[in-house]
């Protein structure tokens, strides 16, 4: 296990300029681990926002853009008992990889982050990340995909289309395909996501309808109003997304274990909250949050 308290980033820069193979070495050698905790749940780190051109946390524009203090949030995290993985995308997967801190780690690689946030086309949410092929080559254990729709916009069946084609191209090989759905709109030229329980539901049935086959498909779904009723919508494994929220850390907890106990529910995908909780203890929040997926769990 890597040391909590730093990341070694000469030695980073030496690999990467040096010996890049070493990045295909380390992931031939992991040490990999079932999907689901033997209790059946998941808690993952998200970290794949930097990619999409979105670094704020909290009112701060710029949070994330330090990958040396980001890469040390997360090596803090991953030690951590109860986080079973991270969702990233390739430099800093890699990156993790080559500190030693994705071993017996669930790892799902981010697929599509060309829609960037702020852009003209940032609804066009192209894969412009890992393929279904070489998140395989990489053993890892599945592929995550951005999924907005919106229905002013015909740009969006582009995206829809591209989406079914990685779900089926994932269940070839047997991975999941974590789709992230959201009916989005833009207003005064800004897109907004329709967190309303209906829009929510409506995603739900759009995502869970995408490629030949549904049997690796996992929802990553936002905590709402009425959750009971959008997990009603459907039948498939989901986990929940975390978010950037601007409530205390305790009216966030609470929404979380309410959500958390719904039938279907199988865990967290929490990013931003924990990598930079408010008071700044990152081992503090991420027990918090592991505690709530996972119950009590050993150190």
């Amino acid at each position: 296990m890597p040391d909590p308290r730093r990341v070694d980033g000469a030695r980073l820069r030496e690999l990467r300029a040096l010996r890049p193979e070493a990045v295909a070495e380390a992931a031939a050698a992991r040490q990999r681990r079932p999907l689901l905790a033997p209790g059946g749940r998941l808690m993952l780190l998200a970290a794949d926002h930097p990619a999409r051109n979105a670094f704020a946390v909290r009112g701060s524009p710029m949070a994330m853009a330090d990958r040396y203090d980001l890469l040390e949030r997360l090596v803090v995290a991953l030690s951590r008992p109860g986080v079973d993985g991270v969702l990233g995308t390739a430099d800093v997967l890699e990156d993790l990889l080559l500190l030693g801190a994705l071993e017996s780690k669930v790892v799902i690689a981010s697929m599509n982050r060309g829609g960037l946030a702020g852009a003209a086309f940032e609804l066009d949410d192209r894969f412009t990340g890992y393929d279904a092929d070489s998140v395989a080559a990489a053993g890892f254990d599945g592929g995550k995909m951005l999924t907005r729709v919106d229905l002013a916009d015909p740009g969006t069946a582009a995206t829809l289309e591209a989406s079914a084609r990685a779900v089926t191209a994932l269940a070839r090989h047997r991975l999941v395909a974590m789709v992230e759905p959201f009916l989005s709109r833009r207003v005064a030229g800004k897109v907004h996501n329709d967190l309303s329980t209906e829009a929510v539901v409506r995603s739900v049935g759009i995502a869970s309808g995408l490629g030949a086959t549904s049997a690796y498909t996992w929802l990553k779904l936002p905590v709402v109003d009425g959750m009971d009723t959008v997990m009603a919508a459907t039948t498939l494994p989901a986990l929940l997304l975390g978010g950037d929220p601007d409530s205390s850390p305790e009216e966030t907890y609470a929404v979380w274990e309410k959500a958390l106990a719904l039938p279907g529910v199988r865990g967290m995908v929490v990013g931003r909250t924990l990598l930079y909780p408010q008071d700044g203890d990152v081992a503090a929040a991420v027990d918090t949050a592991a505690r709530l997926v996972h119950g009590e769990v050993a150190a």
